[in-house]
């Protein structure tokens, strides 16, 4: 699974990258959590258009918003085929944009967390599903990021890892009008290990409530 990332890039450099408008502020983020508000790009009337979004995804049949809590990933081998996330894959495609996230490895009784990176340490995007819930208190909209089962970098941590797609991926992904679930499960695979990096980072992150720089610094650096 995928429970916890960063984006810590400025959004002149998240716009010039991914090519979206966006008029909100945007605070550096280094332990996002689920049910936290995360930058999304979706396709608008043609163009892309950043949003934030609840981590955690409410179906538009839920009939209670806690039931978000349980859908922050979905798997992609089943994707196309789960009530949850069936019709958000066919209509409400997403990137979620971040710069790195974190997995946690056994070692014993403790469990040492891992920050994993692009190796040009770029932001990038995870592929995303959204929906919009309509509750008594107005429409809210929520994200849950695709995992695949892990690359060789990661498999020693985690089995499984979150879908990074990239650029060339990005304009059919977001296209709403295309549905073609098995071209577009195609995308669905683990990024290449040679293109990422990984380094320790300190029982800092392990709290949500800990969201500062120091999070993101490699444990051999102090």
């Amino acid at each position: 699974m995928c429970g916890r990332f960063t984006l810590t890039a400025e959004l002149e450099t998240l716009q010039a990258l991914f090519r979206f408008r966006y008029e909100g502020p945007l605070a550096p983020r280094f332990n996002i959590a689920p049910s936290q508000e995360v930058l999304t790009v979706v396709a608008e009337k043609g163009e892309r258009v950043g949003k934030m979004m609840r981590w955690g995804l409410v179906p538009f049949w839920a009939k209670d918003v806690r039931i978000g809590t349980k859908m922050i990933n979905a798997r992609a081998e089943t994707v196309d085929e789960k009530a949850s996330f069936r019709q958000a894959f066919k209509r409400r495609r997403c990137l979620i944009l971040a710069d790195g996230f974190y997995e946690w490895k056994k070692e014993g009784k403790t469990k040492v967390p891992y920050r994993f990176t692009l190796a040009t340490g770029a932001p990038f995007a995870f592929a995303g599903l959204w929906e919009r819930w309509e509750g008594a208190s107005g429409p809210l909209e929520t994200c849950t990021i695709i995992t695949t089962r892990a690359n060789e970098l990661i498999a020693p941590i985690h089995d499984r890892m979150p879908v990074i797609l990239p650029s060339e991926r990005h304009d059919d992904w977001l296209d709403p009008s295309f549905d073609d679930s098995e071209y577009l499960k195609t995308f669905l695979r683990p990024y290449p290990s040679e293109q990422m990096r990984m380094y320790e980072v300190a029982p800092l992150v392990n709290s949500p409530k800990n969201d500062v720089s120091a999070c993101i610094e490699p444990v051999n650096s102090r």
